[in-house]
């Protein structure tokens, strides 16, 4: 090759690989996202209702996407360990995460400084309420027994589970309790990583009462060892015609529920976020989806990117006015 050929060459490969070059962004992906497997980030343990909400997910994503979409239980720290891997992953589309309503929680007690503005919102999935549950042959037939037994107990003498200390289902207890004229610790609170463990307790008799939502609470009201005595909504839940509301029994009653939904970490590409929002709407509106949720009680709720991350701002601004009126605050 003469010299001129061989110079003419080398500046034509270097044209093109500075052209191709300049159209790179590194460690984001390209036209053929996702080309590998993505990983579903879940904050709480397996067996809970946010583990199950995660792979229903998960599992029709997979189906829509043509990669695998894998759920990875990243828990501790009452939710900041996995709410941390989210939004510290890379922004590359590859690893996303379900954030659950304790991001709006968590910077109130001091735990962590991420809020709901560390993330790029995709999509609002999933609300419930809270239900009171006891075990199966606890002598409490009605959630006015179980009050009237709360008021005569000594402080701290029954003991609670369900999430981490200061969570939601924590809150939605102590919410209950002031409505009683009690202070927020009357009733023990023993921290868990979940609902299913919590259930789990309350089945061995480790504790006394666990307010989590009913498909949390479903595999140990099914098996028979334990029983829900009233649901803290307006109306009661269609899977569950038999469980009457607190408003029922009770009077007007006010309470926090959860909420679910997907998120990945600040700087994902829009065109990343585009695609994901677009599998996660045909997603909820699938059957699978749909089916999944009903037949287990879950509620559903849609919300995109910027109305998603409306919505948690809203909640982050009303569970702090709740922790402060309940002295559970510290932010």
């Amino acid at each position: 090759m003469s010299s001129f050929t061989r110079r003419g060459f080398i500046a034509s490969a270097s044209t093109v690989l500075a052209s191709s070059i300049v159209g790179i962004k590194p460690g984001f992906p390209q036209a053929n996202y996702p080309s590998r497997p993505i990983t579903l980030i879940c904050p709480w343990g397996a067996g809970g209702g946010t583990d199950a909400t995660a792979r229903i997910i998960a599992q029709v994503m997979e189906q829509k996407l043509g990669q695998p979409v894998n759920v990875v239980n990243r828990t501790g720290g009452n939710g900041v360990v996995g709410h941390t891997a989210i939004s510290t992953a890379s922004p590359d589309g590859y690893t996303i995460g379900l954030l659950t309503v304790e991001i709006a929680m968590m910077h109130w007690q001091g735990l962590t400084t991420l809020t709901p503005k560390d993330y790029a919102p995709l999509a609002l999935m999933n609300v419930d309420a809270p239900a009171i549950q006891v075990k199966a042959d606890s002598p409490y037939k009605t959630i006015n027994e179980l009050a009237d037994a709360i008021k005569a107990a000594p402080p701290g003498k029954l003991k609670a589970s369900g999430t981490g200390q200061g969570g939601i289902w924590h809150l939605a207890l102590v919410g209950w309790l002031q409505s009683l004229g009690l202070q927020p610790n009357h009733v023990a609170w023993v921290p868990s990583n979940g609902a299913a463990p919590g259930m789990q307790d309350l089945a061995a008799g480790g504790i006394d009462i666990v307010p989590c939502s009913l498909p949390e609470a479903r595999p140990m009201i099914d098996a028979g060892r334990a029983k829900s005595l009233a649901i803290l909504a307006a109306e009661r839940n269609p899977q569950f015609p038999n469980v009457p509301t607190l408003n029922e029994q009770m009077g007007p009653h006010k309470s926090v529920g959860v909420w679910r939904g997907i998120a990945g970490p600040k700087g994902l590409p829009a065109e990343v976020q585009d695609k994901l929002v677009t599998v996660l709407k045909d997603v909820y509106e699938s059957k699978e989806y749909k089916d999944f949720m009903s037949n287990r009680g879950f509620g559903t709720q849609w919300a995109e990117k910027a109305a998603f991350g409306q919505f948690m701002d809203e909640s982050d601004k009303q569970m702090g006015e709740a922790m402060k009126a309940a002295g559970l605050a510290k932010a």
